[in-house]
């Protein structure tokens, strides 16, 4: 079976000072690893002597962040001799190449671990390191290596076949295709490698730790060549288990060292008191159980640093690295081609955390008859493990065998206190599954709570929130800060659980839980925003999709909950739940959700404003123009009302996110809405009311026209008879002398006759006859003469105030006695002219009006 295989570095072609590239036979968690000079020319070479023959199987470099190089070859030789330089290339045989990420992706954030399978036989390896990436970081053009691992299987040169005449020319000439390394026939599948000799493992854990695991995996290896089946899953479960503690005890070296290089010494001293105080626990109940000597372990501390050995070092959490191998190599000469990028963040700083205090419950003073393993509770991340390596809980047989790992002192005697005892019986135990998944909140507040807030029956997921408020609010002051955290975290854990519970009491037992721990738990022990901020972050999704459940008191409770939050004091400077409300509607997203989202940012934008909210202009004006385009016409008529708020608030911002107002853009509906109610809004009239104005006003225009020229018409009818009486009496003092000249001549005609006569003769004297002016037209017909009555004639006037046709003649008498507006005009004594009464006192102190002038042209109207 494959296993890890132990190296010396034999030289390198340059390296910076504290950087040697004797750093590479180390995994610790502080380790530097390898760095070329500064502004050294390229490549850079390094040469590294496997403790013996080997057939390579799987190669794992560990990346520097921004170090970093862009290609890497792999040469392989069998041996060197004597006066060996590291520059004779010749003798090494190529195997190909990986090419790295320049990781601009993550801020130069994390380090790329990549996995490389091959198959070659050798015993020395040479790395070629071609020119670095640019970035701002890289100020020297340096590349770095941080970690090596090599995979393989122990091979003697007996075991090897002879190769043939053309296979040695092949390989001289550097064209083998039968070189397994870059085989394109090849398809012999990867034996299976050990968890416990890949690179992530090792940079995980504690040296001392991770001794204890390879033992005791070996002793799992024994139990199972002997079908000792039970044991082998015990020892398996503690072999997790371990994995956990050993990943606890790297991060608190970590945390270590970079007190160290900050020089505070007093929390570089807690730390070291906290490993050794949660080693000796852990090693006191190794022995306990009879899983292992310790002293064993403990003799020879420094032999985990030994590079020809199985080298183990702890790494920061399992959740900052994914750990993946890439498939066997192909067609390909490059063995970049089939290769996994594996990434690791960077510990830049990383949580404090305190070491736990068990309470090992009373035991009976007999040992136990066999061996079992620790009941470790503390839980791990169990998807960093391969899956078939993810432990199996433990089966707690009974509370006094059971070791109640990481459980707080008080836990005890608070579970009695509980609501719970009031009830008959206890929940069903915790499934694998909720084992698993609730680990690190059974390590906080132990398994008979958990179970409660995992159980089938109401009353005791109830029981259980109610039983986390009453630990959280009776914690005292003198409580650590990371014994805190982890207790803020669990609840956390549990809340968002309870949240999306289907019972009422449940749910709301879940908010009054969230609130004591947002307004009274934080602020009492002064955790900080960061704690807050992972409060809010960790639940509002939760809270967020309550808000579209199909009962509607679920909802409004959901919505009622995330507006009152928003406005905590300690909540709203983080502006977390505005930015988290304003993203983009999604067209899938359920109606009931999205107007609940909708209500909420209209909502709180009124309550809270767009200053230092988290809300803008911006960011809210994007989110309702994007709501205009949902389906639900409730969420676009929110969207239009959330608009007009922001348009009262400031106008020009909110104009420069809508498209102009033309007549193509109203056409649909709710864009003219808009523009509507902004015109509202300036006090304008909108277009609607300015078609109903113009409307009116053409009707009331139309209308006095016609009562002008019904008036006209009623003028021109007084007139005409005027004018007819006038010339029928003209007609009679002509007639009686015609007949006297004709007496003889003609005889007489009777009375009747003559009367028509006159009348025919008068009729066709005014025919086409403007009697005003004197002018005729043949186009002076009945409405002709209307018309030019009303434009044309000379004699008539239109007055400027009523509208009225009048002759000038009669103008002045009509301004002061007929006009509707007579009251603005006045009489002047000497002209009789009517003036308006502001140019008055003007007019009569000016002195320029000539009354004999006026008499004239009053005469030469006549």
């Amino acid at each position: 079976m494959p296993h890890k295989i132990g190296f010396v570095v034999v030289s390198s072609s340059g390296q910076e000072d504290g950087f040697s590239a004797k750093e590479l036979m180390v995994h610790a968690p502080t380790v530097s690893g390898w760095r070329s000079p500064r502004f050294c020319q390229y490549p850079q070479e390094i040469v590294i002597q496997m403790v013996e023959r080997c057939r390579i199987r799987k190669l794992q470099l560990l990346a520097h962040q921004y170090m970093i190089s862009s290609k890497i070859e792999f040469y392989i030789s069998e041996s060197l001799p004597e006066y060996f330089t590291p520059y004779q290339a010749e003798r090494f045989r190529r195997l190909g190449y990986v090419a790295l990420s320049d990781n601009e992706k993550t801020g130069y954030k994390a380090r790329e671990l990549k996995s490389v399978y091959v198959n070659a036989v050798g015993q020395y390896l040479k790395l070629i390191f071609h020119k670095n990436y640019t970035n701002r970081y890289n100020l020297y053009n340096q590349v770095a290596l941080i970690a090596i691992n090599i995979i393989g299987d122990p091979v003697d040169f007996h075991e090897e076949n002879l190769p043939t005449r053309d296979k040695l020319i092949d390989q001289y000439l550097g064209n083998s295709s039968e070189d397994p390394a870059i085989d394109t026939t090849y398809t012999g599948k990867p034996d299976a490698i050990s968890p416990l000799d890949d690179l992530a493992f090792d940079m995980y854990q504690d040296p001392e730790v991770a001794q204890i695991i390879r033992k005791l995996d070996e002793k799992k290896q024994e139990a199972v060549h002997h079908e000792h089946y039970d044991y082998a899953k015990k020892l398996k479960q503690a072999i997790a288990d371990l994995q956990k503690v050993g990943e606890r005890l790297g991060r608190y070296e970590v945390e270590k060292r970079c007190a160290v290089e900050k020089e505070d010494y007093d929390l570089a001293k807690q730390k070291k008191q906290q490993m050794e105080e949660y080693r000796q626990k852990v090693y006191q109940q190794l022995e306990l159980h009879d899983l292992l000597d310790i002293a064993l372990i403990r003799r020879a501390p420094e032999q985990s640093l030994d590079p020809l050995e199985h080298s183990t070092s702890p790494q920061p959490p399992p959740q900052q690295i994914k750990a993946t191998a890439s498939p066997p190599p192909d067609k390909e000469r490059s063995t970049e081609k089939k290769t996994k990028r594996e990434r690791q963040m960077v510990p830049e700083k990383l949580p404090k955390v305190t070491s736990p205090k068990p309470v090992p419950q009373h035991r009976s003073p007999s040992p136990p008859p066999a061996p079992t393993p620790a009941a470790f509770v503390p839980s791990i991340n169990v998807d960093a493990l391969p899956y078939d390596e993810r432990p199996l809980p433990a089966q707690r047989k009974q509370k006094e065998d059971a070791f109640t790992y990481l459980e707080p002192e008080v836990n005890e005697d608070f579970v009695g206190d509980t609501p719970r005892s009031r009830i008959t019986g206890e929940p069903e135990p915790l499934t694998e599954k909720a084992l698993r998944e609730a680990g690190f909140a059974i390590e906080i507040f132990g398994e008979a709570l958990v179970a409660g807030a995992y159980s089938k029956t109401w009353s005791y997921r109830e029981d259980a929130l109610l039983a986390v408020y009453k630990k959280l609010s009776d914690v005292p002051t003198t409580t650590t800060k990371d014994d805190l955290k982890n207790m803020l975290r669990a609840a956390i854990f549990l809340i968002r659980r309870a949240i999306k519970d289907k019972v009422s009491s449940v749910f709301q037992a879940s908010l009054r839980l969230l609130k004591m721990i947002i307004t009274h738990y934080i602020p009492k022990h002064k955790l900080g925003k960061g704690e807050t901020a992972h409060c809010v972050e960790k639940t509002f999704p939760d809270l967020l999709s309550r808000t579209g459940d199909t009962a509607n008191r679920y909802r409004v409770m959901a919505s009622n909950f995330i507006q009152e939050m928003a406005l905590f004091k300690e909540v709203k400077p983080l502006q977390i739940i505005p930015v988290q409300l304003v993203q983009p509607l999604k067209g899938t997203l359920p109606s009931r959700l999205a107007l609940s989202q909708v209500e909420l940012v209209e909502n709180l934008v009124k309550e809270m404003g767009t200053d230092t909210s988290g809300f803008t202009i911006d960011n809210v004006m994007k989110f309702a123009l994007g709501a205009l385009d949902y389906t639900t016409a409730e969420v676009r008529d929110r969207g239009v009302r959330i608009i007009l708020y922001l348009y009262q608030q400031n106008r020009a911002q909110v104009l420069e996110h809508m498209p102009t107002d033309e007549a193509t853009i109203r056409k649909n509906i709710l864009y003219k809405t808009l523009f509507d109610g902004f015109s509202k809004i300036d006090g304008r009239p909108t277009e609607s009311e300015l078609k109903a104005q113009k409307k009116a006003a053409a009707e009331e225009a139309e209308r006095k026209k016609k009562e002008e020229i019904r008036a006209l018409q009623e003028q021109l009818a007084a007139l005409k008879e005027m004018q007819s009486e006038v010339q029928a009496g003209k007609g009679k003092d002509q007639i009686p002398k015609a007949k006297a000249d004709d007496r003889g001549k003609k005889p007489l005609m009777s009375p009747n006759n003559e009367a028509l006569d006159d009348q025919s003769s008068v009729t066709n004297y005014l025919d086409n006859l403007c009697i005003f002016c004197g002018e005729r037209d043949e186009s002076f017909t009945e409405e002709g003469l209307d018309l030019h009555y009303w434009k044309q004639c000379p004699m008539l006037k239109r007055c400027e105030h009523c509208k009225q046709v009048v002759e000038i003649a009669s103008l002045t008498d009509h301004l002061l006695t007929e006009c509707d507006h007579k009251d603005m005009f006045g009489k002047c004594q000497r002209c009789t002219e009517a003036i308006s009464k502001d140019h008055l006192l003007e007019h009569v102190k000016s002195k320029t009006c000539n009354r004999t002038c006026l008499l004239w042209y009053i005469l030469f109207l006549a």
